[in-house]
């Protein structure tokens, strides 16, 4: 088990995780809606 003593570490690189999963998240559904519109046109 990881001790206490790394939670500013952990918090920082969650942080960093969190705001690149908001952009992340959206770009990908779009570019997914590109692929099924060429696909199906």
């Amino acid at each position: 088990m990881a001790s206490g003593n790394d939670m500013k570490a952990h918090s920082g690189t969650y942080a960093g995780f969190i705001a690149k999963l908001k952009w992340m998240v959206p770009l990908i559904a779009v570019i997914a809606f590109i692929v099924v519109i060429l696909i199906s046109g």
